[in-house]
């Protein structure tokens, strides 16, 4: 599995809830270190500087992320929310959030590991109370539980990337197709 972390989703709280992949079937961590948990938190753009993570800080990301995918998937399935990971969201959003200034270069935020969940956690009351909830689609690779925001032409996307997803379903329909294809010429 790629190690790289990936921004596909359409927001960043959503590309966190996918740092858990293949959630029903081999579950791959992307997290599984403080300095993956800081190279998310910079890859993202959620913030420009984050003074280095913990363990402890490792263990409140998962928690809050599996809050977060919770709570996106009951928002899109219409069900109600858990209400454990309401809690945990509202709790992390109520702490102080990561705080942009403005230097002579533009904007830069310096945070925490906990600043920067706090604003991951404004972010998804953002979102989950926001006009995009009708968008939110669940990619078509049953390997992948990305869930994306759907801003193409129709709503016709069907995966969370063509890279990442794409591409693959489409390379397998082509050999299934091949291999069921009688051969030309055969008689």
């Amino acid at each position: 599995m790629n190690l790289e972390h990936v921004f596909v989703c359409g927001n960043p709280v959503l590309d966190f809830a996918a740092t858990l992949r293949a959630r029903r079937t081999q579950r791959f961590e992307m997290f599984a270190a403080p300095d993956r948990l800081d190279a998310w938190f910079l890859g993202s753009g959620v913030v420009d500087a984050v003074a280095p993570s913990d363990e402890a800080d490792v263990e409140r990301a998962k928690a809050l992320r599996e809050a977060v995918y919770q709570l996106v998937t009951a928002r899109r399935l219409g069900e109600a929310y858990d209400t454990g990971a309401l809690g945990l969201l509202n709790g992390t959003a109520r702490t102080p959030a990561a705080v942009p200034q403005l230097t002579a270069e533009g904007r830069w935020t310096r945070a925490t590991p906990q600043e920067a969940l706090s604003t991951l956690a404004r972010q998804a009351v953002e979102l989950l109370g926001g006009p995009d909830v009708p968008l939110l689609k669940e990619c078509g690779d049953p390997e992948c539980t990305r869930v994306y925001i759907d801003r193409s032409r129709g709503m016709r996307r069907q995966w969370c990337g063509m890279e990442s997803c794409g591409n693959r379903i489409k390379a397998a329909a082509y050999r299934a197709r091949k291999k069921s294809a009688p051969a030309l010429g055969a008689r």
